[in-house]
Parts: structure tokens; sequence; C-alpha cells
């Protein structure tokens, strides 16, 4: 229902704009990216979820634009979010900034608390959950591989304990479901394995709800893609080992 009111709502604004009633919008909204990123991802569904319109830049993995650099010359990766020609790098950042700037269908409970707890939940999924995924895929000693999955297991057992609701946001999607969506695509997009619904049932019900979700649907892009994507990364970090 909340993304059906947000696109109403921009369609409104847009024609009272065309009217003359309200001013059009002078900001600059840029995103830079490459397709099938998942952090590149995050930042599409809270702008989405948002009606937030912008530009999206796309981005070659290994061949980056000056452009890129020039905005993000500490991490030299996507994504990167412009607003007003200021950038801002490092997608949870982002998720913040966006959720600060436009008030709209918040993504970061408005409790204190429960704010530091989305904050707190999100850095635990990309610390132990997002690293411990690609060492057990990517690792090429295959005892490394095996102690990166031990790892994720267990990283992946807090989660299924804290996950009270149909969302880690609630009935709606927000912050630290967004940041968790790497895990069921990197389920779906390598073909591994991270849980089955006997041993993760609240886990594995949570990614069916957020894969069918209508935005996320809308956003994701195809598997090859994202599995396009997955490979290009890959290589990349195998490349200084050669």
């Amino acid at each position: 229902m909340i993304h059906k009111l947000v696109e109403l709502v921009a369609k409104v604004k847009r024609v009272l704009q065309g009217w003359g009633v309200i001013s059009a919008s002078k900001e600059e909204v840029k995103l830079l990216g490459s397709v099938g990123s998942p952090f590149v991802i995050r930042v599409q569904i809270a702008l989405k979820l948002k009606g937030i319109e912008y530009k999206y830049v796309e981005e070659k993995l290994g061949y980056l634009s000056e452009t890129l650099l020039n905005y993000n010359p500490v991490y030299r990766m996507v994504p990167v979010f412009v607003h007003n020609g200021k950038p801002i790098s490092e997608s949870r950042v982002i998720l913040e900034y966006i959720d600060e700037t436009w008030k709209q269908n918040p993504i970061l409970p408005n409790d204190p608390y429960q704010r530091a707890l989305a904050r707190f939940w999100s850095k635990f999924i990309d610390d132990k959950c997002v690293a411990a995924a690609w060492k057990s895929v990517f690792m090429p000693n295959e005892k490394e591989r095996s102690q990166a999955s031990k790892e994720l297991l267990e990283a992946l057992q807090f989660l299924e304990n804290e996950l009270k609701d149909k969302f880690f946001g609630g009935k709606e999607i927000g912050f630290v479901d967004i940041a968790a969506l790497f895990i069921p695509l990197f389920q779906e997009v390598a073909e591994f394995q991270l849980f089955t619904s006997e041993k993760f049932p609240k886990l594995y019900k949570w990614s069916q709800e957020f894969y069918n979700h209508p935005i996320v649907k809308e956003i994701m892009p195809s598997k090859d893609q994202q599995f396009a994507y997955f490979k290009a990364r890959a290589e990349s970090l195998a490349a200084p080992s050669k």
C-alpha cells in the first residue's frame, strides 16, 4: 500500500508542477552504480520507497570513471550518491542520509533506541554475514572457506533470533531489511545455500516476503545481471593474487 501511495504523491506533484502551482525541484539527485551490485541495490530500494526521482549513472566494474574516482577517492567503488553536487559513499551511510533528508516513509525507526539497534544489526550484517559469505565462496583455501562457512551460520543464527515480525522493520521494509538483502541475493545468484526453511525458518520466510515485495521485484536486476556482477567482483578480488 505504501509504495502505491508514494507513486500517487509523486504523480500529483508532477501534475501540480506542470500547472505551475508548485515550483519544480531544483535538486540534483544522482546515483553512480553498477548493475547487480547489492550495495547499489540497497540505495535504489531506499530511493524507490521514498519516491525520490534520480539520475542513474552506470559504472563498469574494473573501469571506473574519473568522475567516480574524484567523488570517492578513498574507497574507489560504487555506490556513490550525489545530492546537489555533494558526493556520499558507503551504502549504509547513504541510506541514513536519504532517510534524514527526505522524511516521507522513514526506513529508520523514530525511537532513538530502536534506531541504534537498526544501525547495530545493519553493521553486523556487513561485518559478519557479507564478509563471511564472500569468503565461503571465493577463498581459494578450503580450510579458510570451511571456517568462513561456520562463522556465517553462527551469524545467521543471531539474525534468526532477532527477527520478530514479517520484516526486521516490522510490517514494512526498513533499514535492516535493506541491509540484509545481500543474504538471500547471494543464495539465489551464487547458488550457495546459506539457509534452509528447516534450519532457519524465520529467515527463510523473510527472504520470500522480501523478494516478493513489489518495490524489491521492480528494482532487482535479472539473475544473469546479478551473476555477471558477482563473477566480475570475484575476478577483481582474485586479480592481485595472480
